[in-house]
């Protein structure tokens, strides 16, 4: 039977390390640092990490310490928790040979597990519904696919399930997204070399004049704009056709809202091949 520690023996541990490891960095980043007496070594707060099962909140926490420890974060601490989270998205966005990601592992890892949400007046211009964590997510290589046109159809693009947001309403009667919205995400691989990208230039499409991608805060374009949005997208979501928008951003991040078919007590949603 696996010995598992407990989370107050890891921070005893934890402590433990950082008085009995060596001094072998110094913070040359910040004059504000509080680091005045060096750093664990990165071996140290690897294997920490490891223990606490690469724990966002505690990965965020640390990077907020200093850039020295926010540095290690964004190259290591996110780059593990990716892999641990999504290992068969993370081979595959990594298998044509680059050691990193578009708009790196922390961006990366926020987009696994947050939903940015919108504001009224923001990238969606509708209604007001907070950002928050979610606990489970689901993207599809599969599900991509009907996110592309067929000009499209040969690049990469894993998304989400959509986020559900049950009775927004419409209030003022003007809302353009309505009823039980739905927010997903998602994101390319090797974007840069992208068709999806090569006809968004092509096509002159311009950048959000004010808002940017709530993950590597990149320029982001408006696929409703560019007119690449399927129909295909609103069969996968069970969203209105006319109520669907999404943003893909420099670096691949996407990021969109739907107005999603109501279900009743009598029906369940179904899966779309």
């Amino acid at each position: 039977m696996p010995f598992k520690l407990s989370f107050e023996q890891i921070a005893s541990d934890f402590t433990a390390k950082m008085m009995l490891v060596a001094k072998q960095y110094r913070c040359t980043h910040s004059s504000t640092c509080l680091c005045t007496k060096g750093h664990l070594s990165e071996d140290a707060i690897y294997l920490v990490f490891q223990q606490l099962n690469w724990n966002p909140r505690m990965i965020a926490t640390l990077s907020c310490v200093c850039k020295w420890f926010d540095e290690i974060a964004k190259r290591v601490l996110w780059k593990e928790f990716c892999r641990t989270r999504a290992p068969k998205m993370m081979l595959d966005l990594q298998s044509c040979g680059s050691h990193s990601v578009d708009g790196n592992w922390k961006a990366l890892g926020k987009l696994l597990i947050y939903c940015s949400g919108c504001s009224k007046g923001g990238l969606f211009n509708s209604i007001n519904i907070p950002g928050h964590f979610v606990h489970r997510a689901r993207f599809s290589r599969t599900s991509g696919k009907s996110f592309l046109i067929p000009q499209c159809k040969n690049d990469v693009l894993y998304v989400s399930d959509p986020c559900e947001h049950l009775d927004q309403g419409d209030e003022d009667g003007v809302a353009f997204f309505r009823g039980d919205v739905g927010f997903f995400r998602g994101v390319f691989k090797s974007f840069a070399a992208s068709r999806v990208k090569h006809m968004l230039i092509e096509r002159k499409v311009e950048f959000h004049p004010t808002e940017v991608c709530p993950y590597c805060k990149a320029k982001m374009w408006s696929m409703l704009q560019a007119k690449m949005i399927p129909k295909s997208a609103c069969s996968r979501l069970g969203a209105y056709n006319d109520c669907i928008e999404y943003y893909v951003c420099l670096n691949g991040h996407m990021l969109g809202i739907c107005s999603l078919f109501p279900l009743t007590d009598s029906e369940d949603p179904s899966d779309v091949e």
